[in-house]
């Protein structure tokens, strides 16, 4: 069973900056692709970015040009780079990874359980 945690997620102002990182149990991430999602109260997972094995990566229109996702294979690790928040970007923040990248959350097999993320203004 691949294990994921997140980390990272906390309050600030509108502006600033946070990076969440994501650690994997799996051995060989770099099988995997490798998501970021976010769900706000009421609202459906939304997505927020992708990085294919390959190093690809796909941002939603909300926040490309502000969030960067990176991985480190060697670390079992993920992250999220996010600048210039704003209070739209309060959520939760989960972590996801599958043999299919994509916006759907249906194409990824494992998550975490999630990292509160709120932007004050």
């Amino acid at each position: 069973q691949v294990q994921l945690v997140e980390s990272g997620g906390g309050l600030v102002q509108a502006g600033g900056s946070l990076r969440l990182s994501c650690v994997v149990s799996e051995r060989t991430l770099s099988n995997y692709s490798m998501a970021w999602f976010r769900q706000a109260p009421g609202k459906e997972r939304a997505f927020v970015a992708t990085i294919r094995w390959s190093g690809r990566t796909v941002y939603s229109d909300s926040v490309r040009g502000r969030f960067t996702i990176s991985r480190d294979n060697a670390r079992n690790a993920v992250y999220l780079q996010m600048d210039n928040l704003k209070p739209g970007d309060t959520s939760v923040y989960y972590c996801a990874a599958g043999r299919v990248a994509g916006p759907d959350p249906s194409y990824y097999d494992y998550w975490g359980q999630g990292t509160q993320v709120t932007v004050s203004s």
